[in-house]
């Protein structure tokens, strides 16, 4: 008695301390931009979209229903499934392996990273990962006794994951091999009642087959075929890097064990034991396997999450069998790694630390710049032609800008980005995919940010074909220019002529993050598509120290021979700077480049390091 209320009150302290934390940093975490996506999605009601089915977009708008337009309202849905999850895991626990495993069971859901961290942003897997815990518990259930509660609680479990997300299709694969491995699993898929159950669950999927029915199979397409390469690639054992970090290392084991312990036959509680091991060592297995095939750019890390969440259910009768001391290391280590799971989110809730990051790889650029983005844009909007229209150059863009402005109508140019994502489509459907050629006084807003930089040219130059030629932008910079917008205001009646694009340039000398010498040398290139720059000003952490020397020969024709700045090759630049009355550490690099139509840019910074001397 005395062990389970200690287990007992550690996980209401938990909980407690976690959820309060999750409200915190999710009412002040900007939307990543896939929320804001769904939110877009939301406004537009429909059975299902091109990237997902409909459920992930009906929680983000009762979320601003509810809770009103802000992100916390958007999140409120999410973070009340995420907070009940422990619950859930908790009981699965308590009623196969006793309460003190029950508690400790929900104590270690709120200290793996992956399953503490869950609904604090809107998207997909929450609901997925409730639909899995549902299906688990059922199955579980059902393995002892078929019965009409656990059937129902299968179904309504299948039903939400069929509209959570087209990943959920492994799901039930890898619970279906689960029973077949099993004797018990066996004799229940004999029952009609959870053929009823089932049949329920296929009917749910029936919206998401119909919206790929009346569109060429696009959604089915992207999800399984185009975001894939389908060839292999080392990179897949990263998975043996990253996801002991997700769950922490000593967690991870835990968790492989009771897969191994489910390989093992049993009778009675074992035949449960071997159900969560099966369940959770199939899926991460089998999602290891594929992470050599499938797609690499975009986040996947939480896709092994319904998997840890079965094993996660024995693993207290696991670390019970651990001597004392490694059991202690266990659940500190997850407390370390939850806190830093949240560290990193808090960090990417404040401009002040996450402008830290600027430069470095895990720089959060989708949460950054979107309220200053949109102050720009509310300035620009006021001072032009009344029934000037928004512009956006992609989806992100779009989405983003649309939920601080709250417009989910704002149209969008043509982008691979869209197409890389899936979402083309559905802008499509919705009427917002802009073919630039319309007339009316409109605001483009550009994020050149989004593009890979030898790509950006191209791009510039596929704008200039679609809207004209491009006048002056104004620059937003957010985070020395690691987040970077560009506002053009467009004329009511196309332009023509060749293309004026944005000025692009390059620091060749410092290297970003070089020590440098008290004479420290500038050099580089810097061009303009169609007029051409006049001058180009140095900065030194915003501010300016000198004028750049324009015009030494650097012919950079040959990686943009499409380029049509008639000063070509002539656009090479340097210039000398005194570092000696800098403080020593981190400063950084800046240019404002001034073209000969009057615009005036202010490229991206480059940190350099002053030395002690």
């Amino acid at each position: 008695m005395q062990g389970e209320q200690r287990a007992r009150t550690i996980f209401l302290c938990l909980w407690t301390l976690v959820t309060a934390a999750k409200l915190v940093v999710a009412a002040r975490l900007p939307l990543f931009v896939d929320e804001a996506f769904y939110w877009q999605e939301g406004q537009h009601l429909a059975a299902a979209y091109s990237d997902l089915p409909g459920l992930t977009a009906w929680l983000a708008r009762l979320g601003v229903e509810v809770g009103g337009h802000h992100v916390l309202g958007l999140r409120l849905p999410f973070l009340a499934i995420g907070a009940w999850l422990p619950w859930a895991v908790s009981r699965i626990a308590t009623r196969w392996f006793g309460n003190v495993a029950g508690w400790q069971a929900g104590s270690l859901t709120l200290l793996m990273p992956l399953s503490a961290t869950l609904g604090m942003m809107a998207v997909p897997d929450v609901p997925m990962a409730m639909a899995a815990v549902l299906c688990l518990d059922a199955g579980a259930r059902l393995l002892r006794n078929v019965d009409a509660a656990a059937a129902v609680k299968l179904a309504f479990g299948l039903m939400v994951g069929a509209l959570s997300h087209y990943r959920f299709i492994g799901v039930i694969a890898v619970g279906f091999i689960a029973l077949l491995l099993m004797p018990q699993g066996r004799r229940m898929l004999r029952d009609p009642r959870i053929w009823v159950a089932l049949a329920v669950g296929v009917l749910a999927w029936v919206p998401l087959l119909a919206w790929n029915s009346d569109n060429h199979e696009a959604g089915l397409k992207f999800q399984v075929v185009e975001r894939h390469p389908w060839d292999f690639e080392w990179t897949g054992l990263w998975f043996l890097v990253i996801q002991p970090m997700m769950v922490t290392p000593l967690l991870c084991i835990a968790m492989w064990k009771v897969a191994v312990a489910g390989t093992r036959a049993g009778d009675g509680t074992r035949a449960q034991w071997r159900y969560f091991g099966l369940v959770g060592g199939v899926s991460t297995l089998a999602i290891f396997l594929l992470g050599f095939f499938t797609d690499v750019e975009r986040i996947s890390f939480h896709w092994p999450l319904p998997g840890y969440l079965a094993m996660l259910v024995a693993v207290p009768v696991v670390l019970n069998g651990w001597p004392r001391w490694l059991r202690r290391t266990a659940w500190w280590t997850a407390g370390v790694g939850l806190t830093l799971a949240f560290a990193y989110y808090l960090m990417a809730s404040s401009p002040a630390l996450r402008e830290q990051l600027a430069g470095y790889k895990y720089y959060p650029r989708n949460f950054a710049g979107w309220e200053p983005l949109a102050a720009a844009v509310r300035d620009e909007l006021r001072q032009m032609p009344p029934g000037t229209t928004l512009l956006a150059g992609n989806f992100k863009v779009g989405a983003e800008l649309g939920f601080q402005l709250e417009d989910a109508d704002i149209e969008v140019l043509p982008h691979p980005l869209n197409d890389k994502h899936g979402r083309s489509v559905q802008l499509g459907l919705w009427g917002l995919l802009h073919d630039g050629r319309r007339n009316g006084p409109r605001l483009l807003v550009l994020s050149p940010s989004d593009q890979r930089y030898r790509e950006l040219l191209d791009r510039y130059h596929a704008i200039c074909a679609q809207v004209g030629p491009l006048p002056g932008p104004r620059v937003v910079s957010t985070d020395h220019g690691f987040q970077r917008f560009l506002l053009f205001r467009l004329p009511a009646q196309r332009s023509e002529g060749a293309c004026v694009a944005p000025a692009m340039a390059w620091l060749d000398s410092p290297s970003a993050g070089d020590r440098v010498e008290v004479d420290m040398q500038v050099s580089g290139w810097a061009f303009k598509d169609g007029v051409g720059l006049a001058r180009i000003e140095v900065l030194v952490d915003g501010r300016h120290v000198t004028d750049a020397v324009y015009g030494r020969s650097f012919d950079i024709r040959p990686a943009w021979p499409q380029s049509n700045d008639a000063q070509h090759p002539h656009v090479g630049f340097d210039t000398r700077i005194d570092t000696s009355g800098l403080a020593p550490g981190r400063h950084w690099l800046g240019l404002r480049l001034h073209g000969n139509d009057g615009s005036v840019e202010t490229w991206q910074e480059q940190s350099f390091v002053v030395p002690m001397r």
